[in-house]
């Protein structure tokens, strides 16, 4: 299948917080922090943060509409920015922090406007939806040191994003966790008691620890993705095992010192669900081994990521 690259440039505040809900999904080849929207060329950070310029900061996504189509991008960027703001996003005030939606051709937009009324339509927020959408403009890319400021700085990246208040916003407003009580309604007695207690299921007595049929594994509560059938084997374990996660991003790890062992817990960064543990006797290069609980993991097969949603993840197995 041939690849046809387009750009999507969107801006939404302060860079740094609109390149990871991009990175590492299928049919996205870069997403590049820069410039755009303004008078100056090749201007600098300094610059742009003196709003003297005119510029957005703005991030530019290279993508294959084949795989990823602009529509579900834009449904990505609604959910990652406070749309009502006209000044601003958050705690970051100024022309430079203000949201945008560059669109490069025709066809994007009549998607960008026909996403907009959508969410106005849809009642999830109150106030009038202030985001323009604005022809592309020459876009500049930022210094090296603001380029993928999630991977190289993420201790002060999450620092900054919950410091800011964008973190508390999207969880308010785009990601609210269902409650304990619905949870309860939700999953089976086992799936509550692994997510939520840190419980573990019984080796070789789980859904999926010896599934062998081409798919996705996907977070029982979020429906986020985190593992493909490509990257699990049998480690003899009892419980599904993976070398590697689909998006590194969903996943959180944190020192677990339960039951007299010195172990690493991993959770779902969007569920704050508890999966299972990582251990450094994998058989990949990064000798990673993903022990996680069936009960976390919601199966989707391959012949069905299309009708369950996941359609962009079908190029992964050809």
């Amino acid at each position: 299948m041939m690849e046809q690259w387009e750009r999507a440039t969107f801006a939404g505040g302060c860079f740094w917080c609109m390149v990871q809900p991009f990175d590492e999904h299928p049919g996205i080849k870069r997403v590049i922090s820069g410039y755009t929207g303004g008078h100056k060329e090749n201007p600098s950070y300094e610059e742009v943060c003196s709003e003297t310029t005119g510029h957005y900061e703005a991030v530019q996504i290279t993508f294959d509409p084949a795989v990823m189509p602009y529509e579900k991008l834009l449904e990505m960027y609604w959910q990652q920015i406070d749309p009502t703001d006209a000044e601003g996003q958050f705690n970051d005030r100024g022309s430079s922090y203000r949201t945008a939606i560059f669109y490069h051709h025709e066809a994007q937009r009549i998607a960008a406007e026909k996403s907009k009324a959508g969410l106005a339509a849809s009642g999830q927020f109150s106030k009038p939806i202030a985001t323009k959408i604005l022809p592309a403009s020459p876009f500049y890319p930022a210094e090296d040191k603001h380029q993928e400021y999630y991977k190289k700085n993420p201790f002060h990246y999450q620092l900054y994003k919950e410091g800011s208040g964008r973190a508390q916003f999207i969880r308010d407003n785009w990601k609210k966790p269902p409650s304990e009580e619905e949870l309860r309604n939700i999953l089976t007695p086992l799936q509550y008691e692994v997510t939520r207690n840190n419980a573990t299921e019984p080796p070789f007595q789980n859904e999926y620890w010896d599934q062998e049929e081409e798919g996705i594994y996907v977070d029982i509560i979020s429906g986020e993705p985190l593992f493909s059938s490509h990257d699990k084997y049998d480690a003899g374990c009892g419980w599904p095992s993976f070398t590697k996660p689909l998006r590194r991003t969903e996943l959180e790890e944190k020192f677990d010192t339960t039951h007299g062992m010195r172990r690493i817990e991993v959770r779902s960064k969007t569920s704050d669900a508890h999966l299972g543990h990582v251990f450094d006797d994998g058989p990949g290069p990064d000798r990673a081994r993903y022990c996680i609980n069936s009960a976390a993991l919601k199966f989707i097969p391959k012949s069905k990521l299309v009708e369950e949603g996941y359609g962009q993840y079908l190029n992964h197995f050809e």
